[in-house]
Formats: C-alpha cells, sequence, structure tokens
C-alpha cells in the first residue's frame, strides 16, 4: 500500500497563501514531482489581489486584470481548490471546506486531511452597527469594489451634468469617504484627482463644485507616515478643496444623508466606508487561541502557539515583532503591523519552516524591521516616510510606485504594470464608466419581461444609484 504524500493545506489566497504556497512549490519541487508531497491551496477567488494598487485601479491608472495574480498559473505545481474555508479540526488534523461546485449542487462541506495547516485567511472589512451602513455604504477592499466606486462616481457626474434639480446635483457631487487610514487617504485621493480631471469632459461641471469629505475619529490621518507627512497631508488635501473633519464619527446615513457628530448634515450618493479591517471571523471555528482583537496567538516562527501543525501570518496573526525596542505595557512584545510588507515576508518565512520541520533542520524566528511607509494623494503627489527620512511631493509618488512595483509577484505582472503606466504618461486618462459590466443581463431580462430593474435604477439594498 502506498503511503499518502504529506499534505500542506494553506487556507487563503492573499499576500500570505500565495507567498507561502509559492515558496512551498519551488523548496518541495521533487518531493512534489515523485508524489511525496502535496500543496493545496482554498480560496473563493481564483486569484490574489495586490490591493496597494486598489487606488491607481480605480483611478483608472492600471487596468484591473493587472492588480490581480492568476494563482492556477503562478502555482503551477500546487492544487488549487475554488472554495473557503469553513473551519479546522487540529486534533484530527482535518479542515472542513465549501467548494464552488457543493454550494451549487448543495451539497454538504467536505473534510480534507492534512498534514500541515497554514491560516491566511486575512481579514475584512470592519463595520459597525451605523443606521443605513449597510444599505448605502460602499467598500474598498478588493478589485470588485475599487472599480464599481470608479463607475460609480462617474455615473454621479453623469446623473450631475444632466438632472436640472439643484438637491439631486448637489448630492451627487458629494462623496463622502469614512477612515483616515491608508485606504482611505488614497482612495479619496485618486478618485478626487480623477473627478477633476473628468471635468473638462463635463462643461457645466467645475472641479470647484464637487465636495470630498474625510471623516476621521482621530485627530491625526496617516499614522503610518508620522505626525509630520500625516499634516502635511491634510494641509495637501485641504488646498485641493478636500473637507477633512478631524475627531469626527460618522452616526447615521440613512435615506442618503450623512449625518456626522458635529451636528452637520449632507446629501450624498457616495459614502465609502474604510475605517479599518479585522480578522476573519472563520478563525472562531478553527480550534486556535485568539487574542482581544480576534488574531491567531502564534510564536516567532510562526506556528500557532500551543497547537502543532498548525501555522499563521499576515492580518489573521498576532506574531511578535522582534525588532521592537520596548515591550508592551503587559511586558510582552507588542505584534507586527497588519501590513502588506510584513504578510509576503512572512509567507516566505512560514514556507520555509515548514520546509526545514519535514527535514529535521531548526526552524528560524520571523524578524523584519519595518522599513517606512508611501502613500499616494494621486497623480505626481505622495507622502513617504522611509528608514526615518521623509520625502513628499512627486519624489514620495516615485517612491511609492518604484517600491509597490518591486513588491507586485511575477515578472509578468511587473511588466505589465510598468508598460500601463508608460501608456498613461504618453496619453490622456481614460474617463468611461462601464457600470453596467456589475449587471451585465439586465437590460436582456428587461427586454425579455423579468422583473429586474434597469442599469443604473436603484434597488433595495444597492449602494450604486
Amino acid at each position: 500500500m502506498s503511503k499518502e504524500p504529506t499534505r500542506i493545506l494553506v487556507a487563503g489566497g492573499g499576500s500570505v497563501g500565495l507567498y507561502a504556497a509559492l515558496r512551498l512549490q519551488q523548496k518541495l519541487r521533487r518531493e512534489i514531482a515523485r508524489g511525496a508531497a502535496e500543496v493545496v491551496l482554498v480560496n473563493p477567488e481564483p486569484y490574489m489581489t495586490y490591493q496597494p494598487f486598489l487606488p491607481e485601479a480605480a483611478a483608472g491608472n492600471i487596468s484591473p486584470r493587472h492588480v490581480v495574480v492568476p494563482l492556477r498559473r503562478v502555482l503551477d505545481r500546487c492544487r488549487f481548490i475554488p472554495g473557503e474555508l469553513l473551519g479546522a479540526d487540529p486534533e484530527k488534523r482535518t479542515a472542513t471546506i465549501r467548494t464552488l461546485a457543493g454550494e451549487e449542487e448543495n451539497e454538504p462541506p467536505r473534510t480534507l486531511r492534512y498534514d500541515e495547516l497554514v491560516l491566511g485567511v486575512g481579514s475584512v472589512s470592519r463595520t459597525l452597527p451605523i443606521p443605513g451602513l449597510a444599505e448605502y455604504g460602499i467598500g474598498f477592499k478588493n478589485v470588485e469594489e475599487a472599480i464599481g466606486l470608479r463607475n460609480h462616481v462617474l455615473e454621479q457626474l453623469d446623473i450631475a451634468s444632466s438632472t436640472r434639480d439643484p438637491q439631486i446635483r448637489a448630492a451627487a457631487l458629494t462623496f463622502v469617504f469614512v477612515g483616515g487610514g491608508y485606504a482611505g487617504v488614497e482612495a479619496l485621493a485618486e478618485l478626487q484627482d480623477m473627478a477633476a480631471y473628468a471635468c473638462r469632459y463635463y462643461p457645466n461641471i467645475s472641479p470647484e463644485e464637487q465636495k470630498w469629505i474625510l471623516v476621521e475619529a482621530a485627530n491625526r490621518i496617516l499614522p503610518e507616515v508620522g505626525l509630520t507627512m500625516g499634516e502635511y497631508t491634510v494641509r495637501e488635501l485641504r488646498s485641493r478643496n478636500v473637507d477633512v473633519r478631524l475627531n469626527t464619527r460618522l452616526e447615521s446615513c440613512t435615506e442618503r444623508v450623512v449625518v456626522l457628530d458635529d451636528g452637520s448634515r449632507h446629501p450624498t450618493r457616495t459614502l465609502v466606508w474604510t475605517t479599518g479591517v479585522k480578522p476573519s471571523p472563520v478563525l472562531r471555528d478553527c480550534g486556535v487561541p485568539l487574542d482581544d482583537r480576534g488574531r491567531v496567538e502564534c510564536t516567532a516562527q510562526l506556528r500557532v502557539d500551543g497547537v502543532p501543525h498548525v501555522w499563521a501570518a499576515g492580518d489573521c496573526a498576532a506574531v511578535p515583532d522582534l525588532t521592537a525596542d520596548d515591550p508592551a505595557p503587559d511586558g510582552r512584545r507588542p505584534r507586527c503591523a497588519p501590513n502588506a510588507q510584513h504578510a509576503l515576508r512572512q509567507g516566505r518565512q512560514l514556507a520555509d519552516n515548514i520546509v526545514a520541520l519535514l527535514r529535521g533542520r531548526p526552524l528560524t524566528d520571523y524578524e523584519h524591521r519595518y522599513a517606512g511607509s508611501v502613500a499616494s494623494l494621486g497623480l505626481h503627489k505622495g507622502v513617504a516616510r522611509v528608514y526615518g527620512r521623509r520625502f513628499k511631493g512627486f519624489p514620495a509618488w516615485w517612491l511609492h510606485r518604484t517600491y509597490h512595483l518591486s513588491r507586485v509577484p511575477t515578472i509578468n505582472r511587473k511588466t505589465r504594470v510598468l508598460a500601463e503606466w508608460t501608456l498613461a504618461g504618453l496619453f490622456k486618462r481614460e474617463i468611461v464608466s462601464l457600470g453596467s459590466l456589475e449587471h451585465p443581463r439586465a437590460e436582456f431580462e428587461s427586454v425579455a419581461g423579468a422583473d429586474r430593474p434597469r442599469p443604473g435604477t436603484p434597488g433595495k439594498g444597492d449602494a450604486t444609484p
């Protein structure tokens, strides 16, 4: 009877999952070739999204298909299962998975055996029970949301240019972003830059007529780039007529009216929610210890604390930061920040440690001193803090693009992104809304007699008008 291969199950196809699986298929290529090892990756989508490029995709600087990395092509020696992790039993070394085919056929979830389990399920948007948020809010965490938001903003310009109702026009030209972190600031800055440029094709709309509002509950934005660069960012945005409101919270957004706790009310058709993330809730069903934030408790070797044969990294893991100078108030080391800089390195280190374990070699602690942060504020504008040095304007924007171009996976994607940036410098921006892509069958269903609203018609719970 032949022995079953050593199965390494990687749950999640984000930065951790992709880089861990890629490293494993490189390090274990001989074992995989002769059937002694198997790397299985489970993810709902057949691609990995490089999230730092989402703002540029929303602004039209990068094609959406170049923001994602196809898992099947890159992980050609791994087995890919389109589905999602529902839970795990570390004692039995089994994972429960719901596949796309099983969902279509109403089959029960399947159970998959593993020898080593990698939890790279990442995070989900952190929301609050604010009235109207679920009905009218728009997220900004995946490529579908980024392109949907781009289409939505351009559709608002179409609505404003074609209506005679001043209230509808004012609401269409009001854009509210809640959250002053990377996602909120970069998305607002890129889209505001794009919308201002688009006004040259709308003779009856001026950039000054648009109202962009950034709402942040803290007293600063972009804390990762430091206080000085955060204050510069506020000044830069305000010089572009962006209404930056610090120490302010969203109270409600019912009936398309945003109400802030400073008493102001803003009729708007656009509310973007970017207030951060929280670990995936599936971790509660994986039999692993969680900290007070819902992250998996890990050792510096990226093993789950007290649970053998289970590993974790990225946004969903609390990994000790060995480079931190001062311990936390409770005497423990601070945890690594949940960002792409740590996630991709942790994915590689985690894979190296799994290979070392299988081959009887000592494991290595994860240790990476934070290099700094870069943020784009639109075309040729940005802020950066790298190894203690501060940059702003064009140098920061150039650093932002250079760094992320070097980090996006595969030579194929690097070349395509670079080519698009080059062409964008030679030709004008594309200002086209393809909102009908979100409901491609809507027109056919309408003419065929189906009871479904036509494209652009608001439905119940639809954030787009």
